[in-house]
């Protein structure tokens, strides 16, 4: 597969050292038996509020990413559900599920180390899911099957009706 130069966005004085630290709990959550070779770390205001590495061995929870694990430490540690002005710092480029996962957070910017392919190289290759996104519902590897689309807008109907429901 040939690499392409991807344009960024200028880096800011600390990102190497948030980065890093990143990069570290990669290698203490791999070296430790937690999980897979990622760390993530969140910043707001030149501060860590969260960190993680992988967990989904150490913890049998698919969704235990880095990425993942370090938004929930920070969201329980600011007492908010979006991160606002953070920026979400990964040893590897997010995977679909832990960018859909930070896109809900909305930190205001991303910094990755590695890149996606590096981490496929190393056995964990993405790139299925994001051509399973691009198939039909009804062609995926996946099946999916739409029923009860009445009832189940019962609910999303109650929920626009809430006066006091918090969005987001």
């Amino acid at each position: 597969m040939q690499q392409q130069q991807i344009k960024t966005s200028q880096p800011l004085a600390n990102d190497d050292d948030f980065l890093r630290e990143a990069i570290r709990l990669a290698r203490e959550g791999m070296m430790s038996g937690q999980g897979g070779p990622f760390g993530s770390v969140i910043v707001r205001n030149g501060e860590i509020v969260g960190r993680g590495s992988n967990q989904v061995t150490s913890t049998n929870d698919p969704t235990a990413h880095a990425e993942v694990v370090a938004i929930r430490d920070a969201c329980q540690k600011l007492g908010t559900f979006q991160l606002d002005g953070c920026t979400l710092y990964a040893s590897c480029e997010p995977c679909p599920m832990c960018l859909g996962a930070i896109y809900w957070a909305r930190p205001s910017r991303i910094v990755y180390g590695a890149f996606h392919y590096d981490a496929a190289r190393a056995g964990f290759d993405d790139h299925f899911i994001y051509s399973e996104l691009e198939k039909p519902r009804e062609e995926r590897r996946i099946p999916m099957q739409q029923v009860l689309r009445d009832e189940a807008n019962v609910v999303f109907n109650e929920w626009i009706a809430q006066e006091k429901r918090i969005a987001y």
